[in-house]
């Protein structure tokens, strides 16, 4: 299990999963249970650092679901001061 930290900006409890990308990524620290679902909106960070498309779902899920996965909620989705990360967007440019 990853080491908890807390987020910088809001404070929130996260743990940072390398992807397989080897990208380093902020999770909420609560995993939660989800479905695999190609089509699905929400995107779930698996321990073993693969990102997967799902449907959020309970432990006991009915087998016509499929089979529930634990996964993490990016923190980027759920932080409430992503505005502490952003860079500022002034340009380097000088204006003629």
């Amino acid at each position: 299990m990853a080491m908890e930290t807390l987020c910088r900006a809001c404070q929130a409890k996260i743990i940072f999963i390398k992807t397989t990308a080897g990208k380093t990524m902020p999770c909420d620290a609560n995993s939660v249970y989800f479905v695999p679902d190609p089509v699905a909106k929400d995107v779930f960070v698996c321990p073993d650092g693969s990102v997967k498309r799902g449907r959020p779902t309970t432990e006991d899920a009915s087998p016509l679901t499929g089979e529930p996965e634990i996964g993490y909620t990016s923190h980027f989705a759920t932080c409430t001061n992503p505005d502490f990360f952003r860079k500022s967007r002034k340009s380097d440019r000088k204006k003629g």
